[in-house]
């Protein structure tokens, strides 16, 4: 009997095996765009986010960028929750964002993230929703259950930052924009604020690796509101589209003035986001050398870039 009972205990312990016919269900992971952002909310995850983004995120950021903050005036007045909008040329860009917000949009912001690259990791998935707030989003293809999180914190009173482009520019111009922040305006009603980042990509490039501080100028434009009325009522796309003007706009302001700007926005002929449509080496050619992600040798005879 004292020999056969440490053979029961490990029958019983032991687990139960699996019927060799039946297939085993796959183990979903929590990580990707079903990812569970709610945590990352709670009382104790937002006071330690705001301990870290004013506390460390905003002044690292303001020593390598030196920003400058135009167009503040048109927050002055506007409730949230509001969507942010704005270019995307480094990984740099949502802490120069974040860092240009005043404190009541900061600390009540939410930030739409590449599933595939900030949560294709459980590790990076809880890293990024807890120092950035960030929330999954699918960036290939419409997703339903991205768009009613978003949605839902945004009826919540959570305001959002988006890079419509859906990821880094490859050149440094401009992508076109997803309709994402067009969709969501006009499903939650509320208004998207334009901004336009200048000279962030020589300070940390794609793929460079190596952060090179610099001066960085962040331009906000007016809010815009999709338009509701029976004759001109837009619908995301088109709405998207306008969005994608205004980003123009401030682009074209940041690389001449305010007034050439504004007076191209009336000829109709401002200069695309996405730049010329030609060539890599030409498109490389015309790049302003604040979105360059390093400066343009120049010829010693002429004294102009190559």
């Amino acid at each position: 009997m004292s020999n056969r009972l440490p053979r029961v205990i490990a029958q019983v312990l032991e687990s139960p095996s699996w019927p060799g016919t039946i297939e085993r269900p796959t183990k979903e992971r929590n990580i990707g765009v079903t990812y569970d952002t709610r945590w990352a909310r709670s009382p104790l995850a937002r006071a330690t986010r705001e301990l870290l983004i004013d506390n460390v995120t905003v002044p690292l950021t303001r020593i390598a960028t030196s920003p400058l903050h135009l167009g503040a005036e048109h927050l002055e007045g506007l409730e949230g929750p509001v969507i942010f909008v704005s270019n995307h040329a480094s990984h740099l860009d949502t802490a120069v964002v974040l860092t240009a917000l005043p404190e009541r949009f900061r600390h009540h912001t939410v930030v739409a993230a590449a599933a595939d690259y900030f949560f294709d990791r459980a590790w990076k998935a809880r890293l990024w929703s807890l120092v950035l707030g960030a929330i999954p989003v699918e960036r290939t293809r419409v997703n339903r259950k991205s768009a009613d999180v978003a949605a839902e914190l945004i009826d919540d009173g959570w305001n959002l930052i988006i890079f419509p482009e859906g990821g880094r520019s490859p050149d440094g111009w401009g992508q076109a924009f997803r309709g994402g922040a067009g969709y969501l305006a006009k499903r939650c009603g509320v208004p998207v604020v334009p901004m336009h980042l200048r000279g962030v990509r020589p300070v940390f490039p794609k793929g460079g690796g190596v952060l090179r501080p610099g001066k960085v100028e962040v331009r906000f434009g007016a809010a815009l509101w999709p338009l509701q009325d029976a004759e001109k009522k837009e619908d995301a796309r088109r709405f998207s589209a306008r969005i994608e003007a205004a980003v123009a706009v401030l682009a074209d302001e940041a690389e001449t003035d305010w007034w050439s700007a504004r007076l191209r926005k009336a000829r109709g002929t401002t200069p695309p986001l996405r730049g010329p449509d030609a060539s890599s080496w030409r498109r490389a050619w015309a790049l302003p050398d604040s979105a360059q992600g390093f400066k343009k040798p120049k010829d010693k005879d002429s004294g102009k870039p190559w």
